[in-house]
């Protein structure tokens, strides 16, 4: 299990190191690009939705939806239904400027998956997800965790660090 656990720490390291190299380019911070992932992945959504899928607060999801609009990734459409709504969209040509950063990546993890038979591609999927699933959980833990000790300390928490996927 330990041999388990240091290949998905490394792989988890390994990610962020070229999620900051990737955000650099952008211009953004490696939190925002992530949050910006997950916009792509859900395709259009609302702040809260995202707030929902990244287990941070619609607080800080509006700071994020805030610089991802300066740096030109997303704009704000109102719902032709229902002008309160607000949807986040993604602006095509400014992600396929950072989208082709990783297309070698993507080729080479399609070439792995390919070793793999159906029930294996199965597994890991129900590995992926279920890790996604507890990371949103240690995320709300560790907030209220922070939480706990700042009022312990008899004082204001401090923004408790960003959720990672």
């Amino acid at each position: 299990m330990q041999e388990l656990e240091h290949a998905m720490r490394r792989a988890s390291g390994s990610g962020a190191i070229f999620s900051q190299a990737v955000a650099d380019y952008a211009g953004i911070s490696s939190s925002d690009l992530e949050c910006l992932d997950f916009l792509i992945l859900e395709g259009r959504a609302t702040a809260g939705r995202l707030a929902e899928v990244t287990g941070l607060t619609t607080g800080a999801i509006t700071g994020v939806i805030d610089r991802l609009e300066k740096a030109g990734f997303v704009r704000r459409e109102r719902d032709e239904h229902d002008r309160r709504k607000v949807f986040i969209t993604l602006v095509p040509q400014n992600i396929a400027r950072v989208g082709v950063l990783y297309e070698h990546m993507q080729r080479a993890m399609l070439k792995n998956w390919d070793s793999y038979t159906d029930d294996e591609l199965r597994l890991l999927l129900r590995f992926a997800s279920q890790g996604y699933e507890t990371m949103l959980a240690a995320t709300e833990e560790l907030k209220a965790t922070i939480t706990k000790a700042a009022a312990a300390k008899g004082r204001a928490a401090k923004k408790p660090p960003r959720a990672r996927r």
